[in-house]
């Protein structure tokens, strides 16, 4: 099974593997760093990566000779800010999945399935501290 379809952060990863995933795609969380060998441009002097998924209509036309009159283009298409190396962000997503298994009592990622019990909520995102500056922005 895979997890698919926009991941913006550490829990939806851990949600999805929570849930049964045998694997999760990080396509938008990985972009927009030096590994992704996207095309940087610079917007009022700031770097950016473009990104496009791969059912988008730049996706068939750069891999696939274009969109095939069967198909749809179905991925965004968008410049992210440049993030630089990719290694603080898997830093991120791993101390996130370690500290998603201490939670529950799992001591791997395949046992986290067997731990894990899903309570619908209504928030998912805590909003208390959004006005206040971040110290690492």
């Amino acid at each position: 099974m895979c997890g698919d379809g926009g991941c913006a952060c550490v829990g939806d990863i851990a949600k999805a593997l929570a849930g049964g995933a045998d694997f999760v795609m990080l396509g938008g969380m990985l972009a927009g760093h030096t590994e992704s060998e996207a095309k940087i441009v610079d917007k009022e002097g700031k770097p950016y990566a473009l990104f496009y998924g791969m059912s988008s209509h730049t996706a068939m036309q750069e891999h696939h000779g274009g969109v095939r009159s069967y198909r749809a283009s179905e991925g965004k298409e968008v410049y992210l800010p440049f993030r630089g190396n990719v290694a603080p962000t898997l830093q991120e997503i791993l101390g996130g999945l370690r500290s998603t298994c201490a939670y529950v009592g799992a001591t791997n990622l395949e046992e986290l399935p067997k731990r894990a019990i899903f309570i619908r909520v209504r928030r998912q995102i805590n909003p208390v501290y959004n006005h206040l500056e971040s110290l690492h922005a």
